[in-house]
């Protein structure tokens, strides 16, 4: 059976919605017959329909395991300061990370692919045993509690099909060296590099339909604001979301840069810089504490303080 998309919302149409859109006498395929051949690098598949309409197509292997491709900006910490004070508030979402490693969900990182049963499974099992342990009971039928809920789960460790990202290019650069000891950073080679990923989040919305589902019958990065429902670390982290189906996020979003749009870039700092990132974002109150309200955030903003890690 042939299922019409909507290419607006990535809904389905039924044979009568398509009719009333594109005439009533208008001739529409109702199902295929498909044939397929598999290999190491693609998937082929060969279709006609009932009307005789015939199509193929290759589907390459995803090489979200491999290297990121991205071309980086090389900066210094006093660099990409001067950097990012000429780029436009707001416009752009910042995601740092301790190498330079190609973008992927922490879902699809541990080689799932199955959102179908992410919906059926793991979210139930999560509610059942989170639900005794939140003030709120989140009504998961309800979009911005069902969006919170993910953002929720997201940001106490569960892997989810969301990114994290952030407003703050200072907030970026604290989880880009987070993970990092002084010691590592003081003996690190001159090539060893954090990133930064640059999202130009104003032109991806104005230029690509976002659709804020788990689920879609289409390939999508979508951005998403959600309320911070029991979720104390959204407000001080400036955060956001991308909500994804796809397993290699970066060539997807460079298969929509046509004609000379550029919406995803990335900056690479030396792991050297680390003892200078901590102390000037320090100063401006970006530590561990003020990140993570809370007993774990004080802690490891005392840890770093009063210890050469």
């Amino acid at each position: 059976m042939i299922l019409a998309l909507d290419p607006k919302t990535g809904a389905g149409l039924s044979l009568e919605d398509l009719k009333q859109r594109l005439g009533k006498d208008q001739v529409f395929s109702q199902y295929a017959d498909v044939s397929g051949t598999v290999d190491r690098e693609s998937l082929t598949l060969a279709w006609v329909t009932d009307t005789g309409v015939e199509g193929r197509c290759t589907l390459p292997r995803s090489k979200a395991d491999q290297p990121s491709e991205l071309v980086p900006l090389e900066k210094n910490w006093a660099e990409f300061m001067e950097y990012v004070s000429s780029l436009k508030g707001r416009r752009y979402l910042f995601r740092g990370q301790n190498e330079p490693w190609r973008l992927r969900t922490s879902f699809h990182r541990r080689g799932r692919a199955d959102l179908g049963r992410f919906l059926s499974e793991d979210v139930p099992a999560l509610y059942k045993h989170l639900s005794a342990r939140t003030k709120h009971v989140f009504n998961l039928n309800n979009p911005d509690e069902n969006g919170a809920f993910f953002n929720l789960i997201q940001h106490h460790g569960y892997p989810t099909p969301l990114l994290d990202w952030t407003y703050s290019p200072y907030v970026a650069a604290f989880f880009a060296y987070r993970r990092i000891s002084n010691g590592n950073a003081a003996s690190a080679e001159a090539s060893a590099k954090v990133r930064i990923h640059v999202f130009d989040q104003e032109s991806w919305k104005k230029d690509i339909n976002q659709i804020l589902f788990v689920v879609a019958p289409r390939l999508h990065v979508s951005i998403g604001e959600f309320l911070a429902i029991e979720n104390e670390r959204m407000i001080p982290q400036q955060a956001a979301s991308t909500i994804t189906n796809v397993d290699d996020v970066e060539p997807y979003i460079r298969s929509m840069e046509v004609n000379g749009k550029t919406y995803l870039s990335a900056i690479d700092l030396p792991v050297s810089d680390r003892r200078q990132v901590v102390r000037d974002l320090s100063y401006m109150g970006i530590t561990a504490g003020s990140l993570f309200p809370g007993l774990d955030g004080a802690c490891e903003e005392l840890t770093e303080r009063n210890f050469e890690i």
